[in-house]
């Protein structure tokens, strides 16, 4: 299993988050893929924000955060990792960046894990060749915030208006570590 998977699955596991089985696949519902596209809207939102104002950390913490919501909804369904879909490449142009992620967070509406995959590859190069950031560092720096949260505070409801709201209330941690020089 995909190392980055690994830790999404445990975390999913620590608190109680919804998950099916490793490679015991399952189609998302509708209302969940729905769910997952607003979450993926909003930190897609949030990285095009710091985009806009060249914060570096920022625009890392924002593709961590799509990465991990990624991996999520392929957690969430059992799925596993598809090899492939980044296909970035460095033109100088901050709307390459733009309109790679918004394509990849737009075919996320399939549900399907070869477009989460996809949406989780590019983040990863975007990390590594447009910020120029450690992103398995990143990435477990995330991780390591998330597990540091409180159960409550993370525990996803029923009712999809609150977990909507649990999703995006914890916060990132500092970043600054991941980025090279």
């Amino acid at each position: 299993m995909h190392k980055h998977l690994q830790l999404v699955r445990d975390f999913h596991l620590q608190f109680g988050v919804a998950q099916a089985d490793h490679l015991e696949f399952s189609h998302l519902p509708e209302m969940d893929v729905v769910m997952r596209q607003a979450l993926l809207a909003e930190c897609g939102a949030e990285t095009f924000k710091a985009l806009a104002v060249s914060d570096l950390e920022k625009v890392l913490a924002g593709l961590v955060d799509l990465a991990f919501n990624a991996l999520a909804a392929i957690a969430s369904q059992g799925g596993d990792m598809v090899a492939g879909g980044a296909n970035w490449r460095q033109d100088g142009s901050i709307l390459s960046v733009v309109r790679v992620l918004s394509n990849r967070i737009d075919q996320c509406v399939s549900g399907e894990c070869v477009h989460y995959s996809a949406l989780y590859n590019v983040c990863e190069q975007l990390a590594r060749g447009f910020v120029n950031a450690d992103f398995d560092q990143a990435f477990r720096l995330l991780q390591a915030h998330l597990l540091s949260e409180s159960p409550s505070a993370l525990a996803a409801p029923g009712h999809y208006r609150g977990r909507l709201a649990q999703a995006g209330a914890a916060g990132n941690p500092d970043f600054s570590p991941a980025l090279y020089e």
